[in-house]
Formats: structure tokens, sequence, C-alpha cells
């Protein structure tokens, strides 16, 4: 059970750690991960998951971590993918934040975030069309 869920915790991290652009982002991952990979869920259990999550209130992303976790094992799977997938976004936000209070001035600063841009949208369409496919 334990050795379930350190590799729960192990697959949130990633999808956490490389989920950039927000919850719908984190889809196209999380379904890599527990369809894909792991063979922990069914597409069609991960679409029933995805489509509580955006009825349930707060983030869909985390809800989605939430309940994924919690179908595959139990409340200390739910903890554990919740935990996956917001601990990297706090350690890079804040490290972020610290760079960004004392460089914002440069156009380097601009240029990354210009280029993000892009990646971002990608990602989120990816998570439309693979909704859109079922």
């Amino acid at each position: 059970m334990w050795g379930l869920i350190l590799v729960l915790l192990i697959s949130f991290l990633q999808i956490g750690l490389f989920s950039i652009g927000g919850g719908y982002a984190t889809i196209p991952l999380i379904q890599e991960q527990v369809v894909n990979i792991h063979k922990w869920l069914t597409f069609q259990e991960f679409t029933d998951i995805i489509t509580i999550s955006q009825m349930t209130p707060g983030p869909i992303g985390v809800n989605s971590a939430t309940f994924t976790g919690l179908q595959i094992a139990g409340i200390p799977g739910a903890l554990a993918a919740t935990f996956g997938s917001i601990f990297p976004s706090c350690i890079l936000v804040s490290i972020l934040a610290l760079v960004y209070c004392k460089y914002k001035e440069t156009s380097a600063i601009s240029n990354i975030l210009s280029s993000l841009r892009p990646a971002v949208v990608a990602l989120i369409t990816a998570a439309g069309f693979s909704m859109f496919q079922t």
C-alpha cells in the first residue's frame, strides 16, 4: 500500500513540476501518468473524474489530483496526489517571485514570459482536444 502511495506521490510531483499554464494544462499530464503509464484508471474513469473535478469548487488540476488519488489509494492516495501536485508550484512560485522582484525591469524577463505563452496555449488545446474526442 505504501509503495503505491509513494509512486502516486512521485507521479504527481512530476505532474506538478511540469504543468505550466494552470489547471487545464495538468489534464493531459495526469492522463498520461494514470491512464497510459501506470494504468491505474481506464480512460472512462479518468473522464468521469475530470467531469466531477469541473463541477466541484476549486482549481480543476488540484481537484483532479485529489479525486484521482482517492480513486487509486483512498484518503492517503488523495493526500499524496494533492500534495504532489501543489508542492512543486509552491516552491517554484516562491523562487520565481524572488527572481522577478529582483530583475523585473530587465528585457530578459519580458522575453521569457512572452516565449511561454505558446506552450500554455498548446497544452490547453491538447486537453480540450483530448476531451472532445470522447
